[in-house]
């Protein structure tokens, strides 16, 4: 029997800001989910992460055959799609004084036969919680992130770093189209998938993500509390949150 997935998505604008510029996206038949959270301040950062929740999915819709597992073929798609949404937003960057330096984040999930492919750029991130166990699918690319990897700081200063939120990649620069480190995942009877926007994350410790994500059966549910979580615990952003379901 093929595997089903469910899934749920909540986004807000949360206690500290005047607009939503987090976008999610989950497509009606699963083949694919998203989460952008766009940056550039008025509506430029709305325009960035509505752009790319419109124009992936179209290209993707263009190139892949969701049916069929192909891993290099699946990754080359994926890199396709963001590479022209990124390329789309830096011209209309470009073009529009009102869009000047918009940009946004993206983490996906793709699905090719029984695989999801998960890519990200920026910080905006994919989790799984795996019998129990949950990991982050996603690398952050932030000045934290980086000097963390190049062991300049530890995990506890780089989530309290002044630059954890300065972003080196993300969509509307020229290193939004260099690729996306697209890998895949077989899926298993019992996953639950998770992406967010990093409004998510403030107040919710992973722990406390893999208990929310434990305890509901249902993905709306679950989304709707890992929100409300984090509003709780203090986010000052806007929080997007979308759950899949592995049945």
């Amino acid at each position: 029997m093929a595997l089903q997935v469910r899934w749920g998505s909540v986004s807000i604008t949360g206690n500290f800001r005047d607009n939503n510029e987090d976008r999610c996206l989950t497509d009606a038949q699963g083949r694919f989910f998203l989460v952008a959270d766009g940056m550039g301040g008025q509506s430029a950062g709305e325009k960035a992460s509505g752009m790319a929740a419109e124009l992936v999915p179209q290209k993707l819709n263009q190139l892949m055959d969701y049916s069929v597992d192909d891993p290099e073929k699946t990754c080359r798609n994926i890199d396709a799609a963001v590479e022209h949404a990124n390329a789309e937003i830096m011209a209309l960057s470009e073009l529009d004084p009102n869009f000047h330096n918009m940009g946004t984040t993206i983490a996906m999930l793709v699905r090719a036969g029984d695989t999801f492919y998960v890519a990200g750029i920026g910080d905006s991130r994919v989790y799984l919680l795996r019998k129990g166990k949950i990991e982050r699918l996603t690398r952050d690319h932030s000045i934290s992130e980086a000097l963390f990897e190049a062991g300049a700081i530890t995990r506890e200063e780089a989530a309290r770093h002044r630059y954890r939120n300065m972003l080196y990649r993300y969509l509307g620069s020229k290193e939004g189209g260099t690729g996306t480190n697209a890998k895949g995942v077989p899926l298993k009877s019992g996953d639950r998938f998770m992406l967010c926007s990093d409004g998510a994350l403030d107040g919710n410790t992973d722990d406390k993500l893999s208990q929310l994500l434990t305890e509901h059966d249902d993905p709306q549910k679950a989304a709707q509390s890992i929100v409300e979580s984090a509003q709780a615990g203090g986010s000052r952003d806007n929080i997007t949150c979308v759950v899949v379901y592995v049945d």
